[in-house]
């Protein structure tokens, strides 16, 4: 257990509140956009991202990953709630939603996310940080027709990512570039090693410091030529009374629960969002400074419990994020009583305080959000990943221009081709171990089998045997090798019998060891019944102490 989990659940405040106050700023626009994107009620992506603070947060093993409102779901979304024809039907579809993840959860779907190499999760975080970064650009200018959250290439208002770039210039405010401009300075000044010496501005985090002069500012600059107009501050709905603000809840239509468009909307939505969530825990997991590892099917048993609340009480369907969950990270989270406490303060604050989260300006989050997505997409991991070679690096590369030129699923699954056809590739090229001095001696051809030989080293094997010269002394040793498939085992045996007619001297030294089983279980059996001590050593099954 590391020193930060040894001090419990609320020795971290120090760290873990400030992180939070973060996150929910970040987090109030974010539910919005994405609402506003879905063609849902403004209130639904609140909702949504109440339940990802508080219930998923709770629940979920990832100490540091928070969940809410995802952008990737937001066509899923909009699509279904126009073919459906009601809201109140679609959140039923999410309720089942929550509850096939909750299925998923069970049946240990979750070691999916383990089969997404290092490289693209890589790529995924680096790619999110540019796109996060060019998307902010015009907010950061108040050109503001693309809504908070979008990470899709192609916009709702006809622009994509880069003409969007082109046609701010035909709106620039000089008020949301001040206010740029001056949290920008804010946070670089923050972020400057003598200002985290003092105490008072490691509780007090510049994002913060941000939003409130952000604020300020807004409030100075009205009756100016700076004023700002209602695109360029966040729109949380306002209602006149305590009743008003329970009014918003909206309930699912379980009347069409027969209906078997809203049992494909909520497999759809199930399999999506895990994905998706499957996918920013790995990378929330490699972003964590103590590096701890999530249990995949804990997350997916409580983003399935989460959906399912959200779902009953008119919210949107919920993944784990990585905007939010790479800010709570920057921000100095270091339990999951950041991801909790964003919650709280996020229903705290929508009930008593809509009218000063609406004067916060969305130039002053596009500043955090342009630190937010640098820090991911660093140029230090450019250089790291282009050193470990290409095989590494092309499909980080690929996976970033997918995400940059697509959405995040598409950059996924582009990446994940191009890493799946290197190994592919490499695992042609390396069917055996052949070193020249050491496997070619006294006129004695060695060729050691690999440990696992498959179909994919037949072409490779099959061509190097039929390049042996007649006459030859040859040897294949399957000693070390613990599968060969039965193609491989064919063409070895086919060169058996035609070594005889090429006067070819064969030995064949067999596998030591046959249809190996799961070695993962043997091990985890070893582990149960104490055959591997911590301490100690192994006789006849019991442990003795060293």
């Amino acid at each position: 257990m590391s020193p930060v989990e040894n001090k419990g659940i609320f020795g971290n405040l120090s760290n873990d509140l400030p992180a939070s106050i973060v996150v929910f700023l970040v987090a109030v626009p974010l539910c919005l956009g994405i609402a506003l994107a879905s063609g849902a009620p403004l209130f639904s992506g609140i909702i949504a991202g109440i339940v990802g603070g508080i219930v998923v947060g709770a629940l979920s093993g990832s100490q540091l990953g928070v969940s809410g409102p995802a952008a990737g779901l937001a066509v899923i979304v909009l699509t279904a709630i126009q073919e459906l024809g009601a809201f109140e039907i679609f959140l039923l579809a999410v309720v089942l939603g929550g509850v096939f993840q909750l299925i998923l959860g069970f049946l240990r779907a979750g070691i999916i996310g383990y089969y997404f190499p290092s490289s693209v999760i890589k790529g995924m975080l680096s790619g999110i940080g540019i796109i996060i970064f060019l998307k902010q650009i015009p907010h950061a200018v108040g050109y503001d027709k693309d809504y908070e959250g979008s990470l899709s290439f192609n916009q709702p208002d006809g622009h994509n990512t880069f003409s969007e770039l082109f046609y701010m210039f035909e709106a620039i405010s000089p008020g949301a570039v001040i206010i740029t401009l001056i949290s920008l300075a804010i946070l670089i000044l923050w972020e400057r090693p003598f200002m985290k010496q003092i105490k008072l501005f490691k509780i007090v985090q510049g994002p913060l410091v941000v939003v409130v002069a952000g604020i300020l500012l807004n409030l100075a600059f009205i009756g100016s030529g700076y004023a700002l107009n209602m695109e360029q501050v966040v729109a949380l709905p306002v209602p006149e009374t305590i009743g008003g603000f329970f009014q918003q809840f909206t309930f699912p239509d379980f009347s069409q629960i027969s209906n078997p468009a809203v049992w494909i909307t909520g497999l759809t939505i199930a399999v999506v969002a895990s994905l998706e969530t499957l996918l920013c825990l790995e990378a929330t997991d490699k972003l964590d400074p103590l590096k701890r590892v999530s249990p995949a099917n804990q997350e997916l048993k409580a983003q399935g419990v989460g959906n399912l609340i959200s779902g009953l009480i008119g919210g949107l369907p919920i993944t784990q994020v990585i905007v939010r969950s790479s800010t709570n990270i920057q921000s100095g989270g270091r339990t999951k009583m950041s991801a909790i406490f964003h919650g709280i303060i996020l229903l705290v604050c929508v009930m008593s305080i809509p009218v000063v989260l609406n004067l916060i300006p969305l130039a002053s989050l596009a500043a955090i959000l342009f630190l937010v997505g640098y820090k991911l997409a660093k140029p230090a991991l450019f250089k790291q990943m282009y050193k470990q070679g290409q095989s590494h690096f092309v499909p980080f590369m690929a996976t970033i221009l997918g995400i940059v030129f697509t959405d995040l699923l598409m950059g996924i699954g582009i990446g994940l081709a191009v890493a799946i056809f290197y190994v592919l590739y490499n695992n042609y090229k390396k069917p055996f171990l052949f070193e020249t001095d050491k496997h070619l001696k006294d006129g004695i051809l060695h060729l050691e089998l690999a440990e696992d030989v498959t179909f994919i080293n037949k072409a490779s094997i099959q061509r190097t045997l039929s390049e042996i010269p007649d006459g030859t002394k040859v040897v294949i040793d399957a000693s070390k090798s613990i599968n060969i498939d039965y193609d491989v085992i064919e063409i070895i045996e086919e060169f058996e019998t035609n070594a005889e007619y090429r006067d070819i001297d064969l030995t064949i030294i067999e596998r030591k060891k046959k249809g190996v089983d799961n070695q993962v279980k043997e091990v985890q059996n070893a582990f149960a019944n104490n055959l591997i001590p911590q301490n100690g050593k192994v006789s006849n099954g019991k442990v003795q102490t060293t």
